[in-house]
């Protein structure tokens, strides 16, 4: 899977979770840039990418990400 399609899938994504159509995503996407990001939707968009990419975070490497393009760096990684 290249990045596009991990770009296009994490769009998906983020639109279901945030239940925001509009929401066009870039690398350096972060919680800032959208709104109703907060502690408890992460936790839900980490396991909805989780479940999408069946792949599994550890709390360490989700942690230290600062924006979106980090999020399809790890994806990338473990797939």
């Amino acid at each position: 899977m290249n990045r596009t399609e991990i770009f296009e899938k994490l769009t998906d994504i983020f639109r279901d979770v945030f239940d925001d159509e509009g929401i066009t995503l870039t690398e350096a996407t972060t919680a800032a840039d959208i709104e109703d990001w907060d502690s408890l939707t992460h936790i839900t968009l980490l396991s909805a990418v989780e479940e999408e990419f069946e792949v599994k975070f550890g709390m360490k490497a989700v942690q230290n990400l600062k924006n979106v393009g980090e999020l399809a760096d790890l994806i990338a990684a473990s797939l």
